[in-house]
C-alpha cells in the first residue's frame, strides 16, 4: 500500500481544478472558495486508503473520494453560516465574502455536485449510494445535538460521545468503508474498517478537545483555551463536571457564567486538580486501542495495514 502522503499528493492533483461551472459566477465562485482553503483530505484518502487495502486502486474510488470530500466541504460552508464564523483556516468563509444567502446555494450546490459524482460509479452505485445517505444523515444528527447542547446546562459524557460519533466519526468511518466496498472486500471485513474509522475518530476528537486545553500554540496553530472561552461543553469540561468535587464543580459553573478575564487560566487549574488531563489521555487510547482491534481482525496481510497503522498513530498524536 502507498502512504497517506502519497495518496495524499495524487487525491490533490485529482481534485485542485474547478469542479464548478462558470456561470452564475456570484454562484459558483462563491462554492469554488471553499475547496481552494484546502484542508487535510483525511476522508477523500481514507477512500482510496481503504479501496488499496484489498486491491488495486479502481475509478470508482477516485469518484467517491471527491464526492466525499465535495461532501465534506457542503458541511463546512453550513457549519461557518451557523457558528457565524468568519474565518477558517486563516481564510474569510464563503458567507463572510458571499453573504449567507448566496453561501446557503454554496452548500447546495456543493452537496448536489457530491451526488453528481456518486452517478459516476459504475460498480454497486445501490450500495455505495445507501452508505453515503446513511452516512449524510448522521451528520446532519450529530450537528442538531451539537447545536441543541449549546443550550443545554449538564450534557452527559455518552450524550457527547454519540453526538460526536455522528458529527465526526461516521464520515470517516464510511470514508474507509466505501473504498473497501469499492475493493472488493467482504462483509466481515466492511465492517471491521467501518469500526476501526469510528473508534478512530472519537480518538481523535479527544486528542483535539485535549489540545485546545494543553496544545502548545506554536504547534497547535491557535491560541490554547479556545473552548473555555466558548463555554464548549467537551470531554473535558463534562468529566469536570461530573468527576470533580462539589466546590470544584460550582467553581466551574461561576466561571462558566462569569467569564472572568483570567477565565481560561483559573479552569484549566481545575482540569489539573481533577486530573482531567490524564483522563483524557486514558479516554484517547481506550478508542485507539479499539480501532486498532479492528485493523487487527481484518483478513488481509499485516503489511498492507501499515499505512493505516501509521495513519491513525499520526491523527491521535498529532500536536496540531
Amino acid at each position: 500500500m502507498q502512504s497517506f502522503e502519497q495518496l495524499l499528493k495524487q487525491f490533490e492533483e485529482h481534485f485542485n481544478k474547478r469542479l464548478f461551472p462558470k456561470e452564475p459566477a456570484s454562484l459558483y465562485d462563491a462554492a469554488q472558495h471553499i475547496l481552494s482553503i484546502g484542508g487535510k483530505r483525511v476522508r477523500p484518502v481514507a477512500v482510496l486508503m481503504g479501496n488499496e487495502l484489498f486491491d488495486d486502486i479502481k475509478p470508482d474510488a477516485w469518484q467517491v473520494a471527491t464526492a466525499i470530500e465535495l461532501f465534506h466541504n457542503f458541511s463546512l460552508i453550513h457549519d461557518d453560516i451557523m457558528d457565524e464564523a468568519p474565518l477558517r483556516r486563516g481564510k474569510q468563509t464563503v458567507h463572510a465574502i458571499h453573504g449567507i444567502n448566496t453561501a446557503i446555494l454554496a452548500g447546495d450546490v456543493t452537496l448536489t455536485m457530491s451526488y453528481d459524482y456518486i452517478g459516476k460509479v459504475e460498480g454497486d452505485v445501490k450500495s455505495i449510494l445507501a452508505l453515503f445517505n446513511k452516512t449524510a444523515l448522521e451528520v446532519s444528527e450529530g450537528q442538531q445535538m451539537d447545536m441543541d447542547f449549546e443550550k443545554r446546562e449538564t450534557v452527559s459524557l455518552a450524550e457527547y460521545v454519540r453526538m460526536i460519533e455522528l458529527k465526526t466519526s461516521v464520515l470517516l468511518a464510511a470514508s474507509l468503508k466505501l473504498g473497501a466496498m469499492i475493493g472488493g472486500a467482504s462483509v466481515g471485513n466492511t465492517e471491521h474498517i467501518y469500526e476501526f474509522g469510528r473508534n478512530l475518530g472519537i480518538a481523535f476528537q479527544v486528542q483535539d478537545d485535549y489540545l485546545d486545553c494543553f496544545g502548545d500554540p506554536a504547534k497547535f496553530g491557535k491560541q490554547v483555551g479556545g473552548d473555555i472561552k466558548a463555554n464548549k461543553k467537551t470531554f473535558l469540561m463534562i468529566h469536570a463536571l461530573e468527576t470533580a468535587s462539589a466546590e470544584q464543580q460550582q467553581q466551574l459553573k461561576a466561571l462558566m457564567q462569569n467569564n472572568p478575564a483570567d477565565k481560561v487560566e483559573q479552569v484549566l487549574a481545575i482540569y489539573k486538580s481533577a486530573a482531567v488531563d490524564e483522563w483524557a489521555m486514558q479516554l484517547k487510547n481506550q478508542y485507539f486501542e479499539k480501532a486498532m482491534k479492528h485493523l487487527e481482525d481484518i483478513a488481509v496481510l499485516n503489511k498492507r495495514k501499515i499505512a493505516l497503522q501509521q495513519l491513525a498513530q499520526f491523527l491521535v498524536q498529532r500536536e496540531y
